[in-house]
Order: structure tokens, then C-alpha cells, then sequence
């Protein structure tokens, strides 16, 4: 944690002793620190190239057509039901 932090987390704790009673100082602290611990700036997150770098190397980008290896799928007449069943019915268990 930046010293900004933990000298923002003071202050606070600080403010929270002065104003709420002392019977009520514990839970408040926690919940003002954890309100100002949850605002803190974070670094950015950066996995690949700077994009604000104009000269940074990229890869190169592929074409891939999205209708390449499209089929026809016109309904058909229905087949027998029991047919179609028995075959993909799991092999019956032998024993018993």
C-alpha cells in the first residue's frame, strides 16, 4: 500500500476518534477505511503493446470468413422415431 494511502487512512481515523463517541469509534473506523481503502487509484493493467505507442509491433491479423464452411440444412422428411431411438440408445447392460 502507497504511504498516500496509509496518510489518507490516518487522516481519516483521526477524524473518526474526534467526532463519533467512543462506543461507536470501532465500527465506524472500520467502515471509513474500507470506504477510502475501496477509492484508492489503482495502476493500470497492461498485457500486451502500449496502444498509445504508435511503433509498437502487433501481430498480424488473419482473415477467416465467417460463412466458409457453411452446409445447407433444409428440413427433411421425418424418419421413424423407434429407428432413430435404437440408435443412439446406450448397449443394453448384460447380467442382472
Amino acid at each position: 500500500m502507497p504511504a498516500q494511502n496509509l496518510a489518507r487512512l490516518a487522516a481519516v481515523g483521526s477524524v473518526a476518534m474526534a467526532l463519533v463517541p467512543r462506543r461507536f469509534n470501532a465500527p465506524f473506523l472500520l467502515g471509513a477505511l474500507l470506504l477510502v481503502a475501496g477509492c484508492a487509484a489503482r495502476p493500470p493493467v497492461s498485457v500486451g503493446p502500449d496502444p498509445s505507442d504508435p511503433g509498437a509491433r502487433t501481430p498480424r491479423t488473419g482473415y477467416s470468413s465467417t460463412i466458409g464452411r457453411y452446409t445447407s440444412q433444409r428440413p427433411v422428411a421425418p424418419s421413424a422415431w423407434k429407428k432413430q431411438n435404437e440408435q443412439v440408445a446406450p448397449a443394453p447392460k448384460s447380467g442382472g
